[in-house]
């Protein structure tokens, strides 16, 4: 979150909106199609999972097979990394020809970088397959509270679920308090990623919204006027959690890779996960014992949408359109979704497909752990952006393992 504060804080000082003036535009999709042919796209994405590496390898095929357009994967740890490689460029005055094509984007990353003027378009709407998104009954067209504006294309949806194993734990735990409770009754059965790793932040977010008394500030920008009213109970929740937790909190798992790995070996027996049919997918490739289910709490859980955006000083602008345009198209949404490629929720509005591509989603067996919509429940708002980076800073400071 350090490298995430640092980009954040130079980006403030660039607040002029950059665009070239021969960028392609999106609703000349035949052009875009031509000029995007011969171009190589550099999509920085994470690359800790081998299952999205194998789904954006996919990808890459398809394109290339389709459009002439070649991906490389350029694997990342820290979005961050990629918004300070861009910043960098501006500062260095490359304007064109940009080493970064495409990010996988979300929340303060990309507010920082649409505030600064460091990202192409708007461009999402005018994709051609944009016409399937559900654009009314998803977040789509916002991003951690923050506008999209066009800014960015969505590809994935998400919604915070917690695997638990049922050799060990008959039943979903509703809540927060009753996460305690289980905690102190089995210690060292329960962590999470160190934030500021998404998923471990994640966590974080998702036990403020559950224990604040009013949400309403979550929405606006973190105060310091009601920062230590706001986050107080999650506070007093870590105090009495992190000496239960696996290793008593001394030392956590890097990522939610290596998290589903102790769940696999039998270290912990309760996970949070971004994904509702990850614990489906692990099954699947054998990554987890077919006893894990997964639940949501009671008062529902955090739900968002991944997207992908495009540097304003990429030099395959036609490319990266053509990728995202695919990344919505109902062909790959419906192999996204499978739980044993990826097991993403879809950004798609059946009832805008076609029968034959209906057909590819009601053929998907989505899995014995994969939640259905219904018992998904309610999906809660994201936090504005600044709350993630002040809680995650502050766990560091209180809890962090260096």
């Amino acid at each position: 979150m350090k490298h995430l504060a640092f980009a954040a804080n130079l980006l403030a000082t660039t607040m002029l909106p950059l665009t070239g003036a021969a960028d392609p535009n999106p609703s000349n999709w035949d052009a875009v199609v031509a000029e995007a042919k011969g171009q190589t796209v550099y999509w920085n994405a994470w690359g800790g999972s081998p299952t999205t590496n194998a789904f954006i390898e996919w990808a890459g095929d398809q394109i290339e097979t389709r459009y002439g357009v070649r991906l490389e994967h350029v694997k990342l740890t820290d979005t961050a990394d990629a918004v300070t490689r861009v910043l960098s460029e501006k500062q260095a005055g490359q304007d064109k020809d940009g080493a970064i094509d495409m990010i996988w984007i979300n929340g303060a990353n990309f507010a920082s970088m649409k505030e600064a003027g460091l990202l192409f378009g708007p461009f999402a709407e005018q994709l051609p397959n944009w016409k399937y998104v559900d654009a009314d009954g998803k977040t789509v067209r916002t991003d951690f509270t923050v506008p999209v504006e066009g800014f960015e294309a969505p590809w994935a949806m998400a919604q915070v679920v917690f695997m638990y194993d049922t050799a060990d734990i008959p039943a979903p735990l509703p809540s927060a308090a009753a996460i305690l409770e289980w905690s102190k009754a089995h210690p060292g059965r329960f962590t999470y990623p160190q934030p500021p790793d998404f998923l471990g932040s994640t966590f974080l977010k998702q036990m403020l919204v559950e224990l604040a008394e009013d949400t309403s500030a979550l929405a606006a920008p973190v105060s310091d006027d009601s920062y230590d009213t706001v986050t107080a109970p999650l506070w007093s929740f870590l105090e009495e959690l992190t000496p239960t937790l696996w290793r008593e909190g001394r030392a956590y798992p890097a990522n939610g890779p290596r998290q589903i790995q102790l769940m696999n070996d039998g270290e912990v027996d309760l996970a949070i996960s971004f994904s509702p049919s990850e614990a489906s997918t692990a099954i699947a490739n054998y990554e987890l014992p077919d006893t894990v289910r997964t639940f949501v709490l009671d008062k529902g859980t955090i739900g968002n949408a991944s997207f992908v955006a495009i540097p304003y000083n990429s030099g395959s602008k036609a490319g990266a359109m053509v990728l995202a345009d695919f990344l919505m198209s109902p062909e790959a949404q419906a192999n996204a979704q499978d739980p044993n490629v990826l097991g993403y929720g879809t950004v798609l509005n059946m009832a805008a497909l076609s029968d034959e591509d209906r057909a590819r989603f009601n053929a998907l067996d989505l899995g014995i752990a994969t939640l259905t919509p219904a018992q998904l429940g309610t999906v809660q708002d994201e936090p504005h952006p600044s709350w993630m980076t002040r809680i995650a800073d502050d766990w560091q400071s209180r809890y962090g393992v260096q």
